[in-house]
This record gives structure tokens, sequence and C-alpha cells, in this order.
């Protein structure tokens, strides 16, 4: 079964955060909820919070399949400043593995340094990352070798879908699909 860390901490987005926890967990994917800190229950961008079951230093990177960053900018600037989600990120990438991103997240991949050549995030969070390589609205989910990025709470459940596509196929992919109604989604 794969395994998913998804990163939370304080002023995260919680549509974001929430739909793609969601929607692999459906998948049967193995979705690990980590906070900075505490196992708690961290408080999102609009008072929304959400349970965590591992701390991130708790964490054992080998076991990851993928890690994926949900934004919102006080969320996003606290994983951008916390070494061990830096350092998984890096590590991930360094052994090839999947990292996602979404909304204003990007910018702790870059931060990390694994943010590839082309990806699309919040629109104007790019003049906080680059404007070189940002794809806009070309589409809802980039992605550019083990990086996927994605735009912010509308293309949440697209996102969600795109990383089920990659871990556990096309065919999960269409069903999963079908039966969230997401016709919409690419």
């Amino acid at each position: 079964m794969s395994k998913v860390l998804v990163p939370l901490a304080t002023g995260f987005e919680e549509i974001e955060a929430v739909s793609i926890i969601d929607v692999l967990r459906r998948a049967e994917i193995n979705v690990l909820v980590a906070s900075l800190n505490e196992i708690s229950a961290v408080k999102g961008a609009n008072g929304i919070t959400v349970q965590t079951d591992i701390k991130i230093s708790d964490v054992n990177v080998h076991e990851l399949d993928m890690i994926v960053l949900p934004g919102g900018w006080g969320g996003t600037h606290a994983l951008a400043d916390d070494e061990t989600v830096q350092n998984i990120l890096k590590e991930m990438d360094r052994n090839g593995k999947n990292i996602g991103a979404i909304c204003a997240a990007p910018y702790a991949l870059n931060k990390a340094g694994v943010l590839k050549q082309n990806y699309t995030c919040y629109p104007s969070v790019e003049e906080e990352i680059r404007i070189e390589g940002y794809m806009g609205d070309e589409a809802m989910v980039i992605e550019d070798a083990n990086v996927m990025t994605s735009r912010g709470p509308g293309t949440a459940i697209c996102f969600a879908l795109q990383i089920v596509k990659k871990l556990k196929g096309e065919q999960a992919y269409k069903n999963l699909k079908s039966g969230l109604l997401a016709s919409y989604c690419e």
C-alpha cells in the first residue's frame, strides 16, 4: 500500500488538506497527517482544526512514497521554515520519490531546492518563487519529473485524483473520479 505524508502547520488551507487526505484515503492510500510539533489538532487558515496522526520528527522517510504539502500562507511559511520538513523534501527528491504541493506550498518546495523548472501555484505566489517556468492557468496540475503542483482550493480534488493516478494507476483514477462526480478534472 502506498504511503503519503501530508504535513500540516497552523494556517494551512483546509479545503486543500482535507480534499487530499480524503481522496487519497478513498483510493486506499495510507495517509500520514503530521504536525510540526506534538500530535495535536492543527488550526487551519479558516479556523477549522484537523487532528494529526504523527509528529513530523517521527516520520520514517524511507517508508514514504510521496509527500504532499497543502497551501495557505501561514502553513506554507511554517513548512518552508521547518528544518525537518525541508530535510524530508530534499531526501525524497534525492531518492526520486514523488513530491506534491498546491496553492502557496510550491514556495516551500522552492526553498528546499526541489521545485523543478515547470510548476503552477496560486496566482501571485509565483512572484515569491520565480516567474521562469510558471505555467499559470495552463493546467490544473503540472508535473515536472517527480514534482506535481496545483493552483489552489478549487483544484484540490483534481490534484488529489492526479496523485491517485500516479500512485495507483489509471483504473483507480477513473473509478474514483467517476464516484466523486469529478468529470471536470483532466
